[in-house]
């Protein structure tokens, strides 16, 4: 298993788990407040804080039991995978944000608009890690 692919399967479950954890904080305290959520910027750091901790420890230790594959330079199959995944990645994104802006339009939430348009972020960053597994089990 390529060292990039072993990477996009622990940064799509720590992305995964990241997403779970900010989504819990806000549906409860919506449910506490008994309407949407306002976006709290500490669940917002504390997401961010989460997601950079646990990233650089588990790529330390992933680049310290593979020292020669994480130094080493993508090369074209990986380097097309990469742009591909990323390039379609993007359209999660703007669907995301094209959700936000038409559920704001109609209901004038601006507090979940700000939630979908958070969740659409992470949905395309774990997207872009999903993609990458499948075009390299799909060998392109």
């Amino acid at each position: 298993m390529p060292f990039r692919e072993k990477t996009a399967y622990i940064m799509t479950a720590i992305l995964v788990v990241g997403a779970l954890f900010y989504f819990n904080k806000v549906i409860s305290l919506s449910q506490t407040i008994g309407e949407t959520a306002p976006p709290v910027l500490g669940f917002v750091i504390a997401y961010v804080i989460l997601i950079v901790i646990v990233s650089i420890i588990a790529m330390s230790a992933l680049g310290i039991a593979a020292p020669k594959e994480a130094n080493a330079p993508a090369d074209e199959r990986e380097q097309r995978i990469l742009d591909k995944a990323g390039h379609w990645s993007g359209y999660v994104l703007a669907t995301g944000v094209f959700a936000g802006l038409l559920h704001y339009s109609v209901t004038l939430d601006g507090n979940l608009m700000f939630h979908i348009l958070f969740g659409s972020l992470m949905a395309s960053q774990i997207a872009e890690y999903v993609l990458q597994i499948m075009l390299y089990r799909r060998g392109v």
